[in-house]
């Protein structure tokens, strides 16, 4: 791909291309914002942003999203105590809010990093054909991608979500609710279908299904609305810790007890999880293995840039406290 190719689909020349990747070039906004749209959909690199190996060869960038959920602070927090640990440095980006990956993409490849890691439930293509154009290695945390070419480091949310309704059944739970997140995701998906699964298996239907969009208060609202109507489940699968602290509380406003009315589960394991407030039960990701994992996927991949994508998943476990 080359600038002529971004200068035609922009209406404009190769020099204004080349300034508009320079922040203090002058060039109208407008025109600049033209520019970089065009280059995103192209998957075209400014080719000065081109990396080697030797530029800040111990730089990660990790580029974060949600970090309204505090599993993802304790994961960036991780990687930059590992990360320094092995006498490198973390470059951190937020996604603004309702944006994707691509709002800090020129940002990720100006820093020059040697590798990223993107922490976000939105990833796309332009994105990927970026950081490829940019010889930049990245890997996925917690999430996966339909790309075979993709690196990946994620949990058994499937295994996960099989788990919890292996404990439901065993606890003899049969009118059993859902809180799912955001569909799109890889996380909601996995782990929603692997309760479904295994449910079915035991001749057992979700009586009750909302999304809580992994937000609390979206998730409490739900709760509550289920808890109002005539359908009550004894047991609430909560994908994701956020939204079983807000299963636990409007079922508290209600006037319920957890689990004697309503057993709640949730799915990461945050620190919150063990408050004597809640005492959630949750399904624990091995987050320190997940950080080591990712960090010797990108060693691999800058010491063979010709390596092929690869998915690693860590085993989960099931944690139980007071609330199921």
């Amino acid at each position: 791909m080359r600038a002529a190719d971004v200068a035609k689909a922009a209406g404009t020349s190769t020099s204004a291309v080349s300034r508009a990747f320079r922040p203090d070039s002058p060039i109208s906004p407008e025109l600049r914002n033209r520019i970089l749209a065009s280059a995103r959909e192209l998957g075209y690199v400014n080719p000065h942003l081109k990396l080697s190996k030797v530029t800040n060869f111990n730089s990660i960038s990790v580029v974060a999203g949600d970090l309204s959920n505090p599993f993802y602070p304790l994961a960036t927090e991780r990687f930059a105590r590992a990360i320094s640990a092995q006498g490198g440095r973390m470059i951190l980006h937020t996604v603004p809010p309702g944006s994707d990956v691509d709002a800090v993409m020129n940002q990720v490849l100006e820093f020059r990093s040697s590798a990223a890691i993107i922490m976000t439930s939105s990833m796309s293509s332009m994105l990927v054909k970026a950081c490829r154009n940019a010889n930049l290695p990245v890997v996925l945390f917690n999430r996966i991608q339909p790309d075979n070419r993709m690196t990946a480091v994620t949990c058994d949310n499937y295994g996960g979500g099989r788990m919890v309704a292996e404990y439901f059944i065993k606890k003899g739970f049969r009118s059993i609710g859902m809180i799912g997140g955001r569909i799109n995701t890889s996380t909601h998906l996995e782990r929603a279908r692997g309760l479904q699964d295994r449910l079915g298996e035991a001749g057992i239907k979700i009586d009750y299904f909302a999304h809580g969009d992994f937000d609390y208060q979206v998730s409490y609202a739900a709760v509550a609305q289920m808890l109002a109507g005539k359908i009550r489940p004894e047991a609430l699968f909560c994908i994701n810790d956020i939204m079983g602290f807000a299963a636990i509380d409007a079922a508290r406003d209600h006037g319920l007890r957890c689990p004697e009315d309503l057993a709640v589960m949730g799915f990461d394991d945050i620190p919150m999880a063990a408050w004597a407030s809640y005492q959630m039960s949750s399904v624990r990701q091995p987050i320190d293995q997940m950080v080591q994992d990712t960090l010797q996927m990108i060693n691999d991949m800058i010491a063979d840039p010709k390596r092929q994508g690869s998915i690693r998943i860590a085993p989960v476990e099931l944690v139980l406290r007071e609330s199921a």
